[in-house]
């Protein structure tokens, strides 16, 4: 199924695609893909074969995209985990790396991401994203794609510029090999709440295309646009930590929820056409309309607005 969530007559509603051109409207105790991923696969498929037989059919030229799941309880992203491009990393860890970015970042498909000129270099950030079904802790690896709902689309949306603002180079107290006294040791921390959570820099959607549509996630052609440019051109089996990889470890230190996303990491890998790397493609000074595709899932499209 492709599900997607719509402001239809002022209120939050999920609906499935019936075709390219057309949705279905599923029963009205659904508001969104985070409530259908919180029941039981046979009644979430009985909704939405009810909405296919006769449910109110809207066009999708029409619609008012909402990001799919309107308040998860968390965005997990995975910082650099993408192979492509390996010697960008100098030292790391074996490990995938997270950051939370907060649901208030999200914005839908066709919404305006809208930024200030003090943020300074702003570009995006094309991902996959994972929609959690069944939560749980401690997630197996072998059982971990048993946990995903669905796949949808992330621009994980970035300003360098105010991560620069937000870092520090100081002196991390830590204690003496003894225990006793303490030493001081030369330090450099950021903090991302503003440079990747700030008001619609999250992009999401349209669709959450269900885990029986999508044969293997690591197999999905990822390109960004920009202004019609290509800019980005990868594939996620580009990935360095797969799905199972990193649900099973992020389960180990947080309990993943139904309705949580998970944006696998940037898609790196430049057009072969040639042009500027996605970091350079300055939203804050180009403007224009920024476009990710994955194979099999749609395309999330979004303008540059300034506040």
């Amino acid at each position: 199924m492709r599900l997607a969530t719509i402001d239809h007559g002022g209120r939050p509603t999920l609906v499935v695609a019936t075709s390219d051109d057309e949705v279905a409207v599923l029963p009205e105790r659904f508001a969104d893909v985070g409530s259908i991923s919180r029941v039981s696969a046979e009644v979430g498929v009985a909704a939405a074969n009810e909405a296919l037989a006769a449910g109110e059919r809207l066009p999708t030229a029409d619609l008012t995209w909402l990001p799919p799941v309107l308040r998860p309880g968390k965005i997990v992203c995975v910082a650099l985990n993408n192979s492509a491009n390996p010697r960008r990393i100098i030292s790391g860890p074996a490990t995938p790396a997270m950051f939370i970015k907060p649901s208030s970042a999200l914005v839908g498909h066709g919404r305006p991401v809208r930024l200030r000129r003090s943020d300074g270099r702003v570009h995006p950030e094309p991902e996959l994203a994972v929609v959690i079904g069944a939560g749980g802790g401690d997630i197996a690896e072998s059982d971990a794609l048993s946990h995903v709902f669905g796949y949808t689309i992330l621009n994980d949306i970035t300003a360098p510029d105010l991560r620069a603002e937000d870092t520090f180079h100081y002196q991390a107290v830590h204690p003496s090999p003894g225990g006793d006294e303490v030493r001081y040791v030369e330090s450099w921390v950021s903090y991302p709440a503003r440079y990747k959570g700030s008001d619609t820099f999250g992009p999401l959607g349209p669709w959450v295309v269900t885990t029986d549509e999508i044969a293997d996630p690591h197999a999905l052609r990822i390109t960004c646009t920009h202004d019609g440019r290509l800019v980005t051109d990868d594939t996620t089996a580009n990935l360095r930590f797969s799905v199972s990889e990193v649900i099973a470890f992020a389960s180990r230190y947080m309990t993943l929820e139904a309705g949580d996303v998970i944006g696998m990491g940037t898609a790196l890998r430049r057009s072969p056409q040639g042009g500027a790397a996605v970091q350079n493609l300055d939203l804050n000074r180009l403007g224009g309309e920024v476009a990710v595709q994955i194979d099999g899932i749609g395309t999330l499209a979004n303008p540059v607005q300034w506040r």
